[in-house]
């Protein structure tokens, strides 16, 4: 149960989440999405749609910008909409037919579809499809097996351990028998163990891949190292919100600062956020928002305004957070100028109960709309019925 609970705690996590609306969606080819998939060890969710679909366009406007959809999604998954429709993906469509719109699917990094399901869902019944992709795609049975039958093959070992780590489940154990019978650890397999092994900085195996960086890089890539350490810092920090251990989130603050340094001021204000937001101090996490949008943010609006949602998720009823999220949102939209983020200020008035205020700058992003802009069309008519009721 500990375990399940730490997967669960795991795959919720995401720094990315802290400022998401919803599922974010990856604009690279298709190509793109599968190197990514492999990289980051996660399977692909495509939403196949048309343009012309009733339930898709629901589905992009109610289920996809959903909070929880977007925490479990973002955590696990590289995200595609693909419109089957058109001639650009014609290859796709050809390769990955489908007869109903939406068509949900589920593909592991080789192509292979592991689920797909037909018909519009709800965010409950996305998060239930989402959770039995992950099971199927596990196949970490196997190689338990063959490990249980006494096989220590290190090419075995390998693919054990990264099965393991595909599926949420711990590897350390295998990992570390693994390691602890090599004498050479800079060989080119032992360095590409460690990389696949590093999945909590608050292991002797991350400390490891810090100390040989230039030679698991030498192997890999920049790309893949750096991927690693953040998703092991995650995972510390997500124990640390398990145990409401400060202690461990500090711990992965520094190893991300000793991973790398590039991220780590970002990073540490994003655990400080997460962590204050799990403990339910609010004045904690506006302090760090504070500090995160003076040295982090700045003036950008784009950012800024996914610093008022994360203000506005995190606690939707504190008043001062809630000013806080105001004043932001006013500049983001006043720079910015897009409807979407006129939208998030409206939402903070309903928050704060000012309905005439939350209905005249809804009516005021409905002016501002672009013909890309359609499924955001029908957002903004669901929220001026919601005054209504």
């Amino acid at each position: 149960m500990k375990n399940i609970l730490h997967t669960l705690l795991a795959l919720a996590f995401s720094l990315n989440t802290l400022s998401a609306q919803g599922i974010e969606f990856f604009h690279g080819t298709w190509a793109e999405a599968l190197e990514k998939a492999k990289t980051e060890e996660r399977l692909i969710f495509v939403d196949a749609f048309a343009s012309w679909c009733g339930p898709c366009k629901r589905m992009s406007s109610q289920t996809f910008p959903d909070p929880k959809a977007g925490e479990f999604f973002n955590a696990n998954f590289v995200n595609l909409k693909i419109d089957m429709e058109k001639p650009e993906n014609s290859e796709f469509a050809g390769k990955y037919p489908v007869n109903s719109y939406p068509t949900l699917m589920f593909i592991d990094a080789t192509g292979k579809v592991v689920l797909k399901e037909v018909g519009a869902k709800g965010v409950d019944q996305l998060l239930e499809t989402g959770r039995k992709a992950l099971g199927k795609n596990d196949k970490s049975m196997d190689f338990e097996k063959k490990y249980n039958e006494g096989d220590r093959d290190p090419k075995m070992l390998f693919d054990y351990v990264r099965s393991l780590n595909a599926a949420g489940k711990s590897s350390l154990k295998i990992t570390n028998e693994y390691l602890n019978t090599q004498k050479d650890l800079t060989t080119e397999f032992n360095l590409k163990f460690i990389l696949e092994g590093a999945v909590d900085a608050d292991s002797r195996v991350f400390d490891l891949l810090v100390k040989n960086r230039d030679k698991v890089v030498a192997v890999s890539s920049e790309e893949a190292v750096n991927a690693r350490v953040e998703k092991a810092c995650k995972n510390t920090v997500t124990k640390a919100i398990e145990f409401k251990n400060k202690t461990l989130l500090d711990e992965a603050k520094a190893k991300m600062k000793a991973g790398n340094p590039s991220r780590a001021t970002a990073f540490a204000y994003e655990a400080d956020m997460n962590y204050a937001k799990a403990v339910k101090d609010p004045s904690l996490f506006l302090k760090t928002a504070k500090a995160y949008q003076k040295t982090e943010v700045k003036s950008n609006s784009a950012k800024l305004h996914d610093l008022v949602v994360a203000l506005m998720r995190a606690f939707p009823k504190d008043k001062k957070v809630l000013k806080q999220a105001e004043i932001w949102a006013k500049s983001a939209a006043e720079k910015g100028g897009l409807a979407e983020y006129w939208m998030t200020l409206a939402g903070i008035y309903k928050l704060q109960g000012n309905l005439s205020k939350a209905r005249s700058t809804a009516e005021f992003a409905k002016k501002e709309l672009t013909e890309k802009d359609a499924m955001l069309k029908e957002k903004i008519q669901y929220f001026l019925d919601s005054l209504e009721g």
